[in-house]
């Protein structure tokens, strides 16, 4: 096998709570964490060194860069020394997932690199041995390498699986600005939570398969600092909810929105409306995926 193509889903934050905070800067949290069906598409060649390269990068996008700042450099950079590989690497990215969007989009890309040269040389490393290699590059790393639905803990790395979510249509919409993540949780420091999630709650309706408990309890305490600055989000939330959406959240530091729908034709109609308010551009009706590790 001389190649490899992986899907890298994107993902959203069911729940999302902020704990405390280290004396190295990373702040606790207690996360529950859902992979849906956008993806990135990666394909991993072993070719001969060019000019001394060992890692060649490609993509579509114009917003990433191609050396060893993107975190697919990084991934590769790792499973190499950690294997020994004397093979050079060539990765092609095909971005569809939004850059710097809350959907952990360069944390699944860096993913799929370790799972699939892993396969691609026959790395045998386990699932626990690429989320400990993950976890140095990237908090979320971990996660996206095991997929599916989870509870994070810690900074993000100390996972537990849960039950698959039920089968439901998720929209998702992103307006045309960018986020600081670093802003966010230096604000939220300086407010402190208002409120926290009811994890408990969402946990059990996860396990019960209870889409509309899921919808009720969506909340994320980062969601008010980013709202605050950016006023779009709570519109499209709005939008979402005035059209059927059971529930509606911003995934992570944001911007991106999603909302939980039971009926797709409610989500493109959401969708729709969302179009003609022009406030995102980037607009996905996907859904829920299972663990892929």
């Amino acid at each position: 096998m001389n190649s490899i193509t992986m899907n890298a889903p994107a993902k959203i934050n069911l729940a999302l709570d902020v704990i405390g905070k280290r004396e190295n800067g990373y702040h606790d949290v207690r996360m529950i964490m859902q992979q849906i069906d956008l993806c990135d598409e990666l394909t991993i060649y072993k070719e001969d060194r060019v000019n001394g390269s060992q890692i060649m990068i490609e993509t579509d996008s114009k917003e990433l860069p191609v050396n060893e700042d993107n975190l697919i450099y990084k991934a590769a950079e790792l499973v190499i020394k950690r294997c020994g590989i004397k093979d050079g690497v060539r990765i092609k990215l095909k971005k569809r997932i939004p850059v710097a969007a809350g959907m952990a989009g360069g944390s699944t890309d860096a993913a799929a690199v370790f799972r699939g040269m892993n396969e691609l040389f026959d790395a045998g490393l386990s699932a626990e041995e690429l989320c400990e290699m993950g976890v140095k590059i990237g908090a979320d790393i971990p996660y996206c390498i095991m997929g599916g639905t989870a509870l994070a803990e810690g900074i993000g790395e100390i996972l537990t699986p849960l039950s698959p979510m039920p089968e439901s249509t998720i929209l998702i919409a992103k307006p045309g600005i960018s986020v600081s993540t670093g802003y966010v949780y230096t604000t939220l420091d300086s407010v402190g939570v208002r409120e926290h999630p009811d994890i408990e709650g969402m946990l059990g309706a996860i396990n019960d398969g209870n889409l509309n408990g899921i919808a009720a309890r969506l909340e994320n305490v980062l969601e008010n600092v980013t709202q605050e600055k950016y006023p779009v989000i709570g519109s499209i939330k709005q939008t979402m909810l005035d059209n059927g959406a059971l529930g509606s959240l911003m995934s992570g530091s944001g911007p991106t929105v999603f909302g939980l729908f039971d009926d797709r034709k409610k989500a493109e109609t959401a969708a729709e409306a969302i179009r003609r308010s022009k406030d995102a551009g980037d607009i996905f009706i996907t859904g829920p995926v299972r663990q892929i590790c």
